[in-house]
C-alpha cells in the first residue's frame, strides 16, 4: 500500500507577529511547518515556536526569494506550500491540496488570491484572481533569486486550483505605506544594477502610471471597490515614479562618492 502524500508549509518572516497566529492556525492540516525568521524585532520567533519547532533564523535579506529558497530547502516533504505570514488557508481549499496530492495532475499548482485592502476584499482593479503559484513538487521548482518578484520556476506542468488563499497584507495605510517604501527602494536598486535607457524616464514619470492607473482603475473597474479600490490604484501607479526618483538619487550619490 502506498505510503500517503505529505505536503510542508514553508513561511518566512520579518516582525510579522501581529499576523502570524491567524496564518498558523489555517495550517493545522499541514504534515510540516517550516518558519524562516528575518531578523525580527518583535516576537515572531516565540509565536512560531508555539506551533512548529522547525523555526530557523537568516538575516533580513533585500532579496526575499533567497530567504524563500533556504526555507523550502529545509522541508522534508515531496510537495511544497509556500506561504507569506499575511495569507490564509481556507478549509476548503485545504481540503482539496489534501485531496489532489493523492492523485496530481500537474508539478505545481496556481490559486487565486483575494486581496484586503483597507477592510476590504478588492474585487477588481486586477486585484482577483490574482493566481499565485505557490503549491509544487519540491524536486521539480526553484526561485532563480534574481529579483524580488521574480515567479518560481517549475520544470513541468502548471494547473490552477478554483479554491482561494486569503491575503490581509495592509491593514491600515501605514502599514501599507513602508511596505510601499520598501518595495520602491528594491526595485531602485535594481534599476541601478540594470540601467534603464537614456530617455527612460518619460517610461516611469508618465507612461507607465498613466497606463497603469487607467487600466486598473477604470477598464478593470477598480472603482468598483470604493474608497480602498482608489487607494490601491494610486499607489500601484506611484509606484513607478517614486522606483525611478529613487533610482536617480542613487545614481547622484553613487556619482558623488566616487569622486
Amino acid at each position: 500500500m502506498d505510503e500517503k502524500p505529505t505536503i510542508s508549509i514553508s513561511i518566512i518572516g520579518h516582525n510579522e507577529a501581529q499576523n502570524l497566529p491567524q496564518c498558523f492556525e489555517s495550517l493545522s492540516w499541514a504534515d510540516e511547518i517550516i518558519f524562516v525568521d528575518c531578523e525580527s524585532a518583535d516576537n515572531s520567533v516565540e509565536i512560531a515556536k508555539k506551533y512548529t519547532n522547525k523555526v530557523f533564523s537568516r538575516p533580513n535579506l533585500k532579496n526575499l526569494n533567497i530567504n524563500k529558497s533556504f526555507g523550502i530547502e529545509q522541508t522534508s516533504s515531496p510537495w511544497v506550500f509556500y506561504l507569506d505570514p499575511d495569507e490564509i488557508i481556507p478549509e476548503e481549499t485545504a481540503a482539496w491540496i489534501r485531496e489532489e496530492i493523492k492523485n496530481p495532475e500537474y508539478d505545481a499548482y496556481l490559486f487565486p488570491r483575494k486581496n484586503h485592502f483597507l477592510g476590504s476584499w478588492l474585487k477588481h482593479g486586477s486585484q482577483y484572481p490574482d493566481y499565485q503559484l505557490r503549491m509544487f513538487r519540491k524536486d521539480k521548482s526553484h526561485f532563480p533569486c534574481e529579483h524580488v518578484h521574480e515567479r518560481l520556476q517549475v520544470d513541468g506542468e502548471i494547473g490552477r486550483s478554483k479554491h482561494p488563499m486569503l491575503h490581509y497584507p495592509y491593514p491600515d495605510l501605514d502599514i501599507y505605506l513602508k511596505k510601499f517604501n520598501f518595495y520602491t527602494s528594491f526595485e531602485a536598486t535594481f534599476l541601478l544594477e540594470n540601467p534603464p535607457s537614456k530617455f527612460s524616464w518619460i517610461n516611469y514619470i508618465f507612461i507607465k502610471p498613466l497606463f497603469r492607473f487607467f487600466k486598473r482603475y477604470l477598464v478593470k473597474g477598480g472603482f468598483l471597490d470604493g474608497f480602498p479600490g482608489f487607494v490601491a490604484a494610486f499607489f500601484d501607479m506611484m509606484n513607478f515614479p517614486v522606483r525611478y526618483f529613487k533610482y536617480i538619487e542613487l545614481k547622484r550619490n553613487e556619482i558623488s562618492y566616487n569622486h
